[in-house]
């Protein structure tokens, strides 16, 4: 009589992921997102740098470098979710870091404009 097979199935560790595929919109959410934000930050730097009055100052330098470097995030956060691995959760993830980043940076670019045109710190 031969022995019944006691044999269980390999397990898989943590390390042997099985890439989680995303719920049907996420990506094109993000995508949306991104080039909603892209469109108004490329609207913004026009109007900073070739449309808005006053002299060159090392805050309105510093206001269009941020918004430039979020424009560059956000290129790069854009080209991520255009990509057929974002499919993945984990690749997800890091599109939305890199565009979480890229609204903070326009963020504080705006903030830096908004202090440089209201004159506040020049009113001492």
């Amino acid at each position: 009589m031969a022995e019944p097979d006691t044999a269980q199935p390999p397990q898989t560790s943590a390390t042997d992921e099985t890439p989680v595929p995303l719920p049907a919109g996420y990506r094109q959410g993000i995508i949306t997102a991104i080039t909603v934000l892209l469109g108004f930050s490329l609207t913004f730097f026009r109007y900073w740098g070739l449309e808005a009055s006053g002299k060159w100052t090392a805050r309105s330098v510093i206001s269009s470098a941020l918004v430039l470097t979020a424009v560059v995030l956000q290129l790069i956060a854009l080209f991520r979710s255009l990509r057929l691995e974002d499919d993945s959760a984990i690749e997800y993830r890091k599109t939305v870091t890199w565009f979480i980043v890229s609204a903070i940076a326009l963020v504080l670019g705006l903030v830096f404009a908004v202090v440089e045109i209201s004159g506040v710190l020049d009113a001492r």
